[in-house]
């Protein structure tokens, strides 16, 4: 049991992510073309471009900003409760790295949390901006 939960976390974990994104994706593209292959059938135009390179959603400031904060709140949370894990029993394997861990996550949460509020009071009037740009 002991070997059985570091070789899921680090082997069928990662393969099953994989397959799920690569899933995903070849489910987008085959709903694509079902759309054409129906609009070409029925005589209508099609857009050369819609199976061509996606379009990508411009984020504002602010949402990049949330999404930091985000970021920052998930990896403190999982730092702390890395942390909190290395209180119990030390005879599970995989328990004797979580002060390692919490404390890396810790940081890097802290650090994005810096960034968060720095980059907010940096950007504020950019922020305002693109606000006032999006209402007109």
């Amino acid at each position: 049991m002991d070997v059985l939960v570091p070789i899921c976390v680090c082997v069928v974990l990662p393969v099953m992510i994989v397959w799920l994104v690569v899933r995903a994706k070849q489910n987008e593209t085959n709903r694509k073309a079902e759309v054409m292959l129906k609009a070409i059938e029925s005589g209508a135009t099609v857009d050369p471009n819609l199976l061509g390179k996606e379009q990508t959603k411009v984020k504002t400031i602010k949402q990049e900003l949330l999404e930091k904060l985000t970021g920052a709140c998930v990896t403190t949370f999982m730092g702390i409760a890395f942390l909190s894990l290395s209180y119990l029993d030390k005879s599970l394997y995989f328990l004797r790295f979580s002060p390692i861990a919490g404390a890396v996550l810790l940081a890097v949460g802290l650090g994005l949390f810096i960034s968060f509020f720095v980059g907010r009071k940096m950007l504020s009037k950019e922020i305002e901006a693109e606000e006032k740009a999006l209402k007109e």
